[in-house]
């Protein structure tokens, strides 16, 4: 099936069949079989198709996941891939609606001996808060993905946003990765890193520099002795910084409220906001 018919399928099923999942948990008796989801079946708002292995590993790559991250899953579904988040060393918590979903994922993490780093919430994605996550990982429509963005963009700048297949409307990813011919739908990864705020006026010394924004892409002017200078190759990387003026690159960082770095060729640059 190409993506293009899968993700109708996607969106259709999520909006025609949200109450089957909640009705089937609901009449499921005691002593029956354990929970076995299967693919295509209706949640709350897609339905659930599994990421492949092989993408939740490079999702996790792309966004360079180590010991000290805190990986929250939206639509944390089987668990899998808060299970190889904590596979990795990782604080990681899944969050999922479909309450049969949520304990399987805990019986997952539980043979996998990961309970201590693994961790899931039966809850609304867009009700919950993982302001705190480091890494967000998701495999949601794009539509959805533009419902959560202002509260992503909004989260800590570094932090990492991963999706599976869709993107995030006109926000353009900073990496993708497709996992080649071999793979039937859903092959591609998009990471986002969350930009820091820098749009105003700063002055460098007697220079002022002027920033527009625009997620992570900056456009603006950089003027020196009366001569203004169109700034270009300018983005944020997390609170990163660079940007080329009158054929010189500049790098540096937000730190304290200040822009700090480094000219080519070796000279300090600092830049603070200008007042008024």
């Amino acid at each position: 099936m190409s993506t293009l018919r899968m993700r109708r399928f996607l969106l259709l099923a999520a909006c025609a069949m949200p109450l089957l999942a909640g009705a089937a948990a609901a009449q499921q008796p005691p002593g029956a079989p354990a929970y076995s989801p299967t693919v295509g079946q209706a949640g709350k708002d897609v339905v659930w198709v599994p990421t492949q292995q092989q993408l939740v590993d490079r999702m996790l790559d792309m966004a360079k996941v180590t010991a000290q991250d805190y990986v929250v899953d939206l639509g944390s579904g089987d668990g899998r891939t808060v299970i190889t988040a904590a596979q990795r060393g990782a604080r990681a918590h899944g969050i999922e609606f479909n309450p049969d979903m949520v304990a399987l994922s805990r019986r997952n993490a539980e043979a996998a001996g990961l309970n201590g780093r693994a961790s899931f919430a039966q809850a609304d994605i867009f009700q919950s808060d993982f302001s705190d996550a480091t890494v967000v990982t998701l495999f949601l429509l794009q539509t959805l993905n533009e419902r959560l963005r202002p509260t992503l963009l909004a989260m800590k700048p570094g932090t990492r946003v991963v999706s599976n297949t869709f993107t995030m409307g006109d926000w353009n990813p900073d990496q993708s990765f497709d996992t080649g011919a071999a793979c039937a739908s859903f092959c591609r990864a998009y990471l986002w890193i969350i930009p820091a705020q820098v749009a105003g006026q700063w002055q460098i010394g007697e220079d002022r520099l002027v920033l527009e924004q625009r997620y992570q892409a900056l456009t603006g002017t950089l003027t020196q002795g009366g001569q203004s200078l169109a700034i270009s190759d300018a983005k944020m990387d997390g609170e990163a910084i660079t940007f080329t003026a009158g054929g010189r690159r500049y790098t540096g960082r937000l730190e304290g409220g200040a822009l700090t770095g480094q000219v080519e060729g070796g000279a300090a640059w600092r830049a603070v906001k200008a007042a008024g």
